[in-house]
């Protein structure tokens, strides 16, 4: 029920959004941004997924890097209906899914493609840096894939060297969406996630490997106080 709900809203979101395709980026961000309200309604409708929201005073006024575990789909969706007009880092192979990857590419994302490390760094850190510039919050899973519930992987330094470049700040976000999405299940649990914003954290002075470990000390501590 869940699956067929969310594909047949993303067809009619991704139709309205190819008719619009020559209107500015922020217009049709306003639209497809919908698929993710939906689906997070969708969720609780048909499956019972609720989330609630620690930290919100958190979020800045200003665009900046946002800081993000990843252990679930779940988690793309929601930082859509959680922080203003936002963008992603992509592997190129989900801009060649039909519908979904066309609704993706008119939200001009970062495509990379990962079997080239050293190219794709650098173009994350020059597009983010555009994006932020253009006042557009870079949202960046530094574990670069999804993880078991419960798990931490090893956080890359690329999220804060697009800050650095800046002068932005950086955002930390954690969750325990793996809890009722897990990774590489299509069976879903009805439950509540917690999601948690941390206070912004300055990037000017310091060094990236100096922060990446901040923001993941920072992380593993809230697995601990949210999954205890």
């Amino acid at each position: 029920m869940y699956f067929l709900g969310s594909t047949i809203a993303l067809i009619i979101l991704v139709g309205i959004a190819l008719v619009l395709f020559f209107t500015p980026l922020r217009v049709r961000y306003a639209i497809l941004s919908k698929w993710s309200v939906f689906c997070m309604w969708w969720l609780r409708i048909t499956l019972n997924i609720e989330f609630e929201v620690i930290g919100r005073e958190n979020i800045p006024n200003q665009a900046c890097v946002i800081i993000s575990n990843h252990q679930s789909t779940w988690e793309t969706l929601a930082l859509q209906t959680i922080f203003p007009h936002q963008t992603w880092v992509l592997k190129q192979e989900l801009q060649w899914i039909p519908v979904f990857g066309w609704g993706l590419s008119l939200l001009k994302p970062i495509i990379i493609n990962r079997g080239e490390k050293l190219k794709a760094l650098k173009k994350v850190i020059k597009q983010g840096a555009d994006r932020l510039k253009e006042g557009i919050f870079v949202v960046i899973f530094p574990e670069g894939t999804r993880q078991p519930y419960g798990q931490l992987g090893k956080y890359q330094n690329g999220g804060v060297a697009i800050a650095k470049k800046t002068g932005c700040d950086v955002t930390p976000v954690y969750h325990n969406a793996g809890k009722v999405w897990p990774k590489g299940s299509f069976i879903k649990y009805p439950g509540t996630v917690t999601l948690t914003i941390g206070n912004p954290i300055n990037s000017e002075g310091r060094s990236a490997s100096e922060l990446t470990k901040e923001i993941r000390d920072w992380t593993q501590a809230q697995s601990l106080i949210i999954n205890e």
